[in-house]
């Protein structure tokens, strides 16, 4: 991630004496790297260590349907809360604390979910899980992004997508060896303390974003860890974001919402949810809604390949990110997605058909959300950055938690046609409101990539 000073105009010479090794730049990148990955991979864990373990749980803590629901969708209502409130104190605090903090709220509500008792105590659990979360959606991302070079940036960045269901499949597969264990779902629930207890030891000892240091108007603590770590960061352009910026007036929250920040806010809220309405949706009930289609025996050996077709999915998005452009890799797959869930809830008597639609679904939607990572992260300016990447992460889990409560409603109601062709209409809104905001910024700085978003450039 470090530049090279003597043919990078965008990383200031250093001063004799004050820089880092090879090995300690190596060391810090790594760790950074690692530290964000290992959280993001926590984060699908977690989400997805509840789908095999709901039907478990269900019984034994003798839940109903609306308790049901609640504690699928609690997760993603934590999100909404923890991702703007936890990236706003980012943005006023920095990204290094909040970093920290985040983690041991994972590692603590982790061991409680083995010791609830009911269903109020497991939803209030997963809801304080989901709002660190939230912040982790918030900083973690946005900390690495703010040491990554412009080139290759994307494909870091959607490398932290890959950890994400890298780690809904791995809780999958954890789910599905404790399943015929008596209390299996509480080990299997409590097990994601292990992979917090890993992450929160990595996270010691990484400093402070420069980016964020030179928002504040902190440029001599912003140079010294540009000159120690050779970070490649256009001083000029974040000082001059930062002076610009209204969120010191206002406030970062209000910020997104003026004519300075409004298409940012609405394009990166709005793609992020409609990519994962469905998925969230689908996943966390996928065996009422294959018995639907009639193939109720094959739900967890189907629920084996969906997973891992997502974490091919978004592998492949990760590699293709800076070769074919943003746009390329967001906006086509929403229409082929839109149109996999629509043949099958259409043609539902046909297992070719209900196979190879989920396939494409699947595949395709984990490749675009490879941009989860890096779209939101590249359209907001580092005064407001994590602020923004919160709110994103919040409105994408409006829709996944609304998605999430009303599927099992909405099959018993109205069918599971009828709930495919929603989630296929989610998708091609997604298409259409990408089609008009979504910018390319392949290859740009982040200040430059900010200022393209809003059409300043």
């Amino acid at each position: 991630m470090a530049g090279d000073p003597t043919t990078d105009p965008l990383v200031h010479e250093p001063p004799a004496g004050d820089v880092a090794s090879p090995r300690e730049r190596k060391r810090l990148h790594t760790k950074l790297k690692l530290a964000t990955q290992i959280g993001e991979g926590l984060d699908g864990y977690v989400i997805g260590g509840i789908g095999l373990a709901l039907t478990a749980l269900t019984a034994d803590l003798h839940l109903s349907t609306l308790e049901e629901g609640l504690v699928g969708a609690s997760p993603l209502i934590g999100i909404f809360v923890g991702g703007p409130f936890l990236g706003w104190l980012a943005d006023r605090m920095g990204r290094r604390p909040l970093f920290l903090c985040d983690m041991l709220i994972f590692l603590i509500g982790s061991v409680l979910q083995f010791f609830v008792t009911d269903g109020a105590q497991l939803f209030i659990v997963r809801l304080i899980m989901g709002i660190a979360i939230g912040g982790e959606y918030a900083i973690g991302a946005p900390l690495l992004s703010e040491y990554a070079p412009s080139r290759g940036r994307g494909r870091l960045l959607a490398s932290l997508e890959i950890s994400w269901y890298v780690g809904y499949a791995l809780a999958t597969v954890v789910g599905a060896l404790l399943a015929g264990v008596e209390g299996g779902w509480r080990w299997s629930l409590a097990s994601s303390a292990l992979i917090a207890a890993v992450c929160l030891t990595l996270r010691g000892g990484i400093p402070e974003s420069a980016r964020w240091l030179l928002s504040r108007g902190r440029r001599s603590e912003a140079e010294a860890l540009i000159a120690r770590y050779g970070i490649e960061v256009d001083v000029d352009g974040e000082l001059a974001e930062g002076r610009q910026s209204m969120e010191r007036r206002q406030g970062a929250l209000r910020a997104l919402f003026t004519r300075r920040h409004i298409r940012s806010t609405v394009f990166a809220g709005t793609f992020w949810a409609c990519l994962v309405l469905p998925y969230f949706a689908i996943s966390t009930f996928w065996g009422p809604v294959f018995e639907a289609l009639g193939m109720g025996d094959n739900a967890a050996a189907a629920l084996l390949v969906y997973s891992f077709t997502a974490v091919a999915g978004v592998t492949a998005g990760c590699l293709v990110v800076d070769r074919i452009g943003r746009r390329r890799l967001l906006i086509p797959p929403f229409w082929i997605t839109a149109a996999g869930l629509a043949l099958v809830a259409v043609w539902p008597e046909s297992t070719f058909v209900i196979v190879a639609g989920f396939l494409f679904f699947i595949f395709l939607n984990a490749a675009s959300s490879a941009l989860t990572a890096v779209y939101p992260l590249e359209v907001f300016p580092t005064s407001v950055r994590t602020t923004g990447v919160g709110f994103a992460t919040a409105m994408s889990r409006v829709g996944a938690a609304v998605g999430t409560f009303l599927l099992p409603m909405g099959l018993d109601r109205f069918g599971v046609e009828f709930v495919l062709l929603t989630g296929a209409g989610v998708l091609a809104l997604g298409g259409v409101v990408s089609h008009f905001l979504a910018p390319e910024t392949t290859d740009l700085d982040l200040a430059t990539a900010a200022r393209t978003a809003r059409g300043d450039s």
